[in-house]
């Protein structure tokens, strides 16, 4: 199976029909072949076991799992079977969505080197009192955490592009920027760009 495939994105649905989370195909197949949630056709919001949908013949172009016994249409949208609650609204503090809120971008000098050359920088240095917290820490280029050093931003005459603070985003993160077009069906225009626990 093309590992790419396996890690493109999936919409979950809770069990009356309201978005949920973003997952991986790989994880989503898994829910369905244990029974925990059922594969939805968006085309006809017919909703499928792992069984029919392995009937379903792929259409030409679409995106196809191959294993040596079958070959199966790569499921975009899935509904759990028994999950209520709704998304969490708040969003976790964690260096990758750090990363996110700030675009990949140095919140010094507006590079973007990539992720590699992008470190997480503590606005008010931890050796004066800073913490690690939305409001506390933003990305900076190697080159400009190098230069800003254990100093404030003032200090080092280097004022930040923006205030740093917490993102609101609303319950549903397509990863990587991706947006699958039968999510539209789905999910309305407000919940794009926003994070959401992961499942």
């Amino acid at each position: 199976m093309a590992m790419s495939v396996l890690e493109s994105p999936a919409l979950v649905l809770n069990r009356n029909w309201q978005p949920v989370a973003v997952s991986t195909v790989s994880r989503v197949l898994v829910k369905v072949w244990n029974g925990g949630a059922r594969i939805v056709d968006p085309s006809s919001f017919q909703t499928m076991t792992w069984e029919d949908w392995a009937l379903l013949e792929p259409e030409p172009g679409q995106p196809v799992i191959r294993t040596q016994w079958l070959q199966m249409r790569v499921p975009e949208v899935i509904t759990l079977t028994g999950y209520d609650r709704m998304p969490t609204r708040v969003v976790a503090f964690s260096r990758r969505n750090v990363f996110r809120r700030d675009g990949y971008t140095c919140q010094y000098c507006g590079c973007r080197p990539g992720s590699e050359e992008l470190t997480i920088d503590h606005v008010v240095p931890r050796s004066h009192g800073g913490t690690s917290n939305w409001q506390n820490c933003v990305l900076a280029c190697i080159s400009c955490n190098t230069r800003k050093a254990d100093r404030t931003p003032e200090q080092a005459g280097m004022p930040l592009r923006k205030a740093p603070a917490r993102p609101r985003w609303n319950p549903l993160y397509a990863p990587h920027g991706v947006r699958i077009e039968s999510w539209s069906r789905f999910v309305s225009e407000a919940y794009w760009n926003v994070e959401l626990e992961k499942h």
